[in-house]
């Protein structure tokens, strides 16, 4: 049975509260498909940095970049020195099957966040439900009157074919097919001035076809502002919806460039990773998953501009 349990920021201390007064010190592994240079790692990364400071057990972390050779290494690793628990996220769909379960057979706790994949034999998921958000995104541009059948959406996406943008893109077309909607997905890849570059050409080659866009990761969602400047698009003049776990992004929905942004609860994310991870080595097994994430519009952009240390 599938039973999943939903919390916010709040529910995450209570769910650890027990945690600071372990007496062993354990040490988990922090792994991450991720690249050091999103700022939303850098917030994936506090949370666990702030695990490991209320708790006094050892979190070592580490970030791959999308190299799924590199990241199963990690995984391995951790097995191999005899990790208490292992906090993953996923970088491609069935990359870590077979690691998982090695992670599994020697005892070790193993749970996913971040990007879930089902066929893996993780303890439990903490995260977004990535069909969902991608759904919700569809349905806001929907529901508000943005688009309509017949229009074109454009879907920037930093790693084509990673966990995320796969499981975004099947929520969205769930909404989006019946209603005769097309799209198209655009490698924009990890590089933050090359991202810009690349959104910039193709909003110029493509400004009269695009009737709104999803940002289909938070690196393409935070440069909205500054390619709608250097093509000449005014805020507002084209929908936006994404991912909104950047200063960025959260400014540029305070400032009209993006109409709706999906938090994650990245801090939250890790830290109620490592924890269940340690109930696990407490013989509480988990048994559910943790769903996180808010979609914000303006009214609500200053709340996590604030959490992420916006003025």
């Amino acid at each position: 049975m599938d039973r999943r349990i939903f919390l916010g920021a709040g529910a995450a201390l209570a769910l650890s509260a027990g945690a600071a007064f372990a007496q062993d010190s354990k040490t988990f592994y922090w792994i991450s498909h991720g690249s050091p240079a999103d700022p939303v790692w850098t917030y994936f990364l506090e949370g666990a940095e702030q695990w490991a400071a209320d708790t006094g057990h050892t979190v070592n972390t580490s970030f791959h970049s999308g190299d799924v050779p590199s990241h199963q290494e990690a995984m391995r690793a951790a097995i191999a020195a005899g990790a208490d628990g292992i906090c993953s996220s996923n970088p491609d769909p069935g990359s870590l099957v077979g690691v998982v379960a090695e992670a599994r057979s020697a005892g070790i706790p193993t749970l996913n966040f971040n990007t879930p994949d089902p066929s893996a034999d993780w303890n439990a998921y903490v995260g977004g439900d990535l069909v969902s958000v991608g759904r919700s995104w569809a349905q806001y541009l929907v529901d508000n009157g943005h688009v309509e059948s017949g229009d074109f959406v454009w879907m920037p996406v930093e790693v084509p074919g990673a966990t995320y943008g796969v499981q975004e893109e099947e929520g969205i077309a769930s909404v989006f097919e019946p209603m005769g909607i097309t799209w198209e997905v655009t490698d924009a890849t990890l590089d933050q001035a090359e991202i810009i570059t690349r959104m910039t050409d193709y909003m110029t080659a493509n400004r009269d076809r695009i009737d709104a866009m999803i940002g289909l990761g938070d690196l393409v969602t935070g440069s909205v502002v500054r390619v709608w400047n250097q093509a000449g698009v005014a805020p507002g003049e084209i929908p936006v919806v994404g991912w909104g776990n950047s200063l960025d992004t959260t400014q540029g929905v305070m400032d009209g460039y993006v109409n709706a942004a999906m938090w994650q609860d990245p801090q939250a994310t890790s830290y109620m990773c490592l924890s269940a991870a340690l109930m696990e080595t407490s013989s509480i097994p988990v048994g559910f998953n943790i769903i996180t994430g808010a979609l914000y519009e303006a009214e609500h952009a200053p709340l996590y501009h604030g959490i992420m240390g916006g003025n």
